[in-house]
């Protein structure tokens, strides 16, 4: 890949970071899709590496934290969108999964390159290490927002409390939107 050009989109990447069990992770079936892997070869790799994996770089999810990540995955997705999480990761192709995914924590994916030996493997986690930062700079930069939106409030009182709440309102994410 050439100095400029990405191998994979941010934004997908930027897709694949769930927050689970209050971490910022990415499951073992959208990596491998990024490596251009099968799913079971990221898993033999950690299996077979699995002091590199300590609880903090990677847990399996549980059947229940499964069955609610398809839940969100079809109802937060639009219809028209082809490469649906909850076809990847969780169907596969209609298909029930016979195992729950293995979520990785940042430290894990960066982990991961060590035991994957490919050029892309290397590539793409340099991206995925560029798009936690990026996540983190915009979510540092939107706690330095709300402390200076809260300061003007307390400076200028009630009477701008309209403008400051339907400020803080845009600020809000929106909420998955149910079927």
């Amino acid at each position: 890949p050439g100095k400029g050009r990405a191998v994979v989109p941010m934004e997908r990447i930027s897709q694949a970071i769930l927050l689970i069990r209050g971490q910022k992770v990415m499951l073992s079936a959208d990596l491998a899709e990024l490596y251009e892997v099968e799913p079971r070869a990221v898993v033999q790799a950690v299996k077979r590496n699995i002091a590199r994996f300590p609880e903090d770089f990677m847990f399996q999810l549980t059947w229940e934290e499964t069955a609610n990540l398809k839940s969100q995955s079809v109802t937060s997705r639009s219809p028209s969108a082809v490469d649906s999480r909850s076809q990847v990761v969780i169907l596969k192709r209609g298909l029930n999964i016979k195992y729950p995914p293995y979520a990785f924590t940042e430290q894990g994916v960066a982990m991961l390159s060590s035991v994957l030996h490919s050029d892309r493997a290397i590539h793409v986690n340099i991206e995925i290490m560029r798009a936690f930062i990026r996540l983190r700079q915009v979510l540092a930069s939107n706690v330095e927002l709300a402390r200076k939106l809260a300061a003007l409030e307390r400076k200028y009182d009630a009477q701008f409390k309209v403008v400051f709440d339907a400020i803080r309102e845009l600020m809000t994410p929106p909420e998955p939107k149910k079927k």
